[in-house]
């Protein structure tokens, strides 16, 4: 968890540089309601990617067992996109936590790699799935084991959005 912790940072460090540091402080209330249910549990939004702010991108390494059968054993096994609300990095910036609310959202997608003119190249292949996180600073959901550490955890395979997988 902790390495997660610093690629996100990493990730919104580089991504926000040239945001301002004075924006209004923002509530992200609604999150509780629209998105995690009484019971604590996480729907994954609809329209993130094109409505939300994009975070960035990081690969996935292949395994050199699987590099075998690539092109010249290169390539990444998957892609990780991260979204989040906006005005989420702009508090960030501003208070160096987030709000209550707020929700990371890490899409997995399988990585396709293939030669082309300009040598091999991975791209995006289908969804693997969505990992969803929750901000939750008041400790709403004691006794779920979907809640701890200040967040709600949930994921989604790529061919059910609706119903996460998560247990514990």
């Amino acid at each position: 968890m902790r390495v997660r912790r610093v690629v996100l940072l990493t990730l919104l460090g580089l991504s926000v540089g040239a945001y301002a540091d004075d924006s209004p402080t923002l509530s992200f209330a609604s999150t509780y309601g629209d998105l995690v249910d009484g019971d604590g549990s996480i729907t994954l939004p609809e329209n993130f990617q094109t409505q939300w702010v994009f975070l960035g991108t990081w690969s996935v390494a292949k395994k050199d067992v699987e590099r075998s059968s690539e092109a010249s054993g290169q390539g990444a096994a998957g892609l990780h996109n991260v979204y989040t609300q906006p005005g989420v990095v702009e508090y960030y910036l501003q208070h160096k936590s987030f709000p209550d609310g707020a929700v990371l959202i890490k899409e997995l997608l399988k990585g396709v790699t293939a030669p082309m003119t300009t040598g091999t190249v991975s791209r995006a292949g289908e969804p693997e799935g969505w990992f969803v996180m929750v901000k939750d600073s008041q400790g709403r959901f004691k006794g779920n084991p979907l809640w701890g550490d200040g967040w709600g955890w949930a994921l989604f395979k790529g061919d059910q959005r609706s119903r996460t997988i998560t247990k514990n």
